[in-house]
């Protein structure tokens, strides 16, 4: 077996970055635990609410003097910042893979991502800027011009550890604000890292803090007066029903991106191998552990006889169901790996409860990856391989809960209009995809399904960091999405300033 180049060394406990100063915490230490080998590579504490709180009186206080601090020269950190981050670009990645469990080549992928989110936010200094007009009324001007607000909470996922806290604190802190983050306690280590970065950037104290716990730590975010909004990227029960709700209660701005449950249409004129070369990454990659991730494959027979769609349907199962019969699965610093385990067993255990249910629901399983077979001699406890059932219905829960986790569900459709309706039928709305070579078709389905991205041809439908991450319905609460314009405008309030000189 290779060695295998692993940045992180012995068992760290981690610290509190609060007001430029790494602390030790007052509370309990949780293991954070490699999922692929099932070791301990770091301990992180469950801070507590007076730690939070001191987090956020450093953050209200650096305030004031980085609202004045012209953008120009705020984002000369971030550029610093970027530099930092690209020459540390193989060690951050490795450390997501160790972390999370992921892929080398994934890993590099959302540190990729990542970088590009503060690239973009390198240019505030045009983004951030407001409109004018003179004359509006004889001898009056008017102008509306874009302030920051204070202090966001940022509270970050497991299952992209870099990349998703990047959607965010790059713009809060290039418009002026500060901020207080909450990694995942399950991989906080991407975070701590960035945030050792942030400081030799040249961040001011106060600016970016960063804060590890888990509920005590997010219910003092959202109940402090000083915290003028939330970012949040989470499962949907929390992020409707606990993040979305106790802002509008106290007032906080808020972007809650939440979970999914996406289709994929594969039309009678698509490119066959293209297409399920595509789907092998949308539904397979991150261990089917993302919201993007599409899990309902929908054949659709548009045109077609009875006949001729079975027989179409069959085509398809079987090219997908060899192609992710050949999915290599490992330890994720092996370049070689193509799939790496679910974050942890007791996530393993509820996507394998979702197969069992398959199972008692009439699913037909095309392939079993409750066995997997590995490349290397690892434990096989969080590991679970690509799983496909056939002839799903859309009432299955397969077919209607996210599983999160490398299970796809092939179905059928008779003509776009029927597939249309099974999308519109699930209460998501993050993403859904067309594949086809018809631009009719793929402009209606692009026109018509309420999902707030749409993929034609693309299985992974990722928008880059200059246009908003969107989603609709179950998938998203609040009214602006993270990256992009909409998160500039999140991050700061719109001030109309009219005037007149006597």
């Amino acid at each position: 077996m290779a060695i295998l180049d692993e940045p992180i060394k012995g068992v760290a406990t981690l610290q509190n970055y609060i007001d430029g100063s790494w602390e030790d915490s007052e509370g309990p230490l949780r293991d954070v635990v490699n999922p692929a080998t099932l070791k301990t590579i770091a301990r992180v504490p469950i801070s507590t609410k007076s730690e939070l709180r001191r987090a956020v009186e450093a953050a209200q206080a650096a305030y004031p003097d980085w609202r004045r601090t012209p953008p120009l020269a705020r984002v000369r950190c971030l550029f610093r910042l970027k530099e930092l981050l690209e020459q540390n670009f193989e060690e951050l990645s490795r450390i997501q893979t160790m972390e999370h469990g992921k892929t080398i080549d994934e890993s590099r992928g959302e540190t990729r991502r990542g970088i590009e989110m503060v690239e973009v936010a390198t240019g505030i200094p045009s983004l951030m800027m407001g409109q004018t007009l003179e004359d509006v009324s004889s001898g009056i001007d008017e102008y509306l011009i874009r302030q920051p607000l204070g202090v966001f909470g940022i509270i970050g996922p497991y299952n992209f550890p870099f990349m998703v806290p990047l959607w965010f604190a790059p713009f809060a802190v290039a418009t002026g604000n500060t901020i207080v983050l909450k990694p995942s306690s399950e991989d906080p280590l991407s975070q701590i890292h960035i945030a050792e970065l942030a400081e030799e950037a040249g961040i001011p104290a106060g600016v970016w803090n960063v804060v590890n716990g888990g509920r005590e730590v997010v219910d003092g975010m959202l109940s402090d007066p000083d915290i003028k909004g939330i970012c949040f990227v989470g499962s949907t029960p929390v992020g409707r029903d606990v993040i979305y709700k106790r802002c509008g209660e106290t007032g906080k701005r808020v972007i809650s991106q939440c979970g999914a449950k996406n289709f994929a249409l594969v039309m009678p004129d698509a490119d066959i191998p293209k297409t399920i070369a595509t789907c092998m990454t949308s539904f397979f990659g991150n261990a089917g552990q993302r919201c993007l991730a599409n899990s309902n494959l929908v054949v659709v027979g548009q045109g077609m006889s009875a006949d001729e769609h079975e027989a179409f349907y069959q085509q398809i199962a079987e090219a997908f169901v060899a192609s992710a019969s050949k999915i290599s699965m490992g330890y994720g610093l092996d370049e070689s790996i193509q799939m790496g385990p679910l974050r942890d067993v007791e996530k393993k255990r509820r996507v394998m409860s979702y197969i069992e249910q398959a199972e008692r629901e009439g699913g037909q399983l095309l392939l079993d990856g409750r066995t997997p077979k590995l490349m290397g001699d690892y434990p096989t406890d969080a590991f679970l391989g690509p799983t496909v059932f056939g002839k799903v219905s859309p009432d299955m829960a397969i077919a209607r809960e996210e599983v999160f986790g490398p299970v796809a569900a092939l179905m059928k459709a008779t003509d776009m209009n029927e597939a249309i309706e099974m999308i519109h039928a699930n209460p998501f709305g993050n993403a859904a995809s067309i594949f086809t070579s018809n631009g009719k078709w793929a402009r209606d389905f692009q026109y018509r399904v309420e999902c707030g991205n749409i993929g034609v041809n693309i299985g992974l439908v990722a928008p880059m960091a200059f246009f908003p991450f969107s989603g609709m319905k179950d998938s998203f609460f609040g009214t602006l999405h993270g990256q992009g314009q909409e998160v500039i405008r999140f991050f700061t309030e719109s001030k109309v300033v009219i005037q007149r000189w006597f």
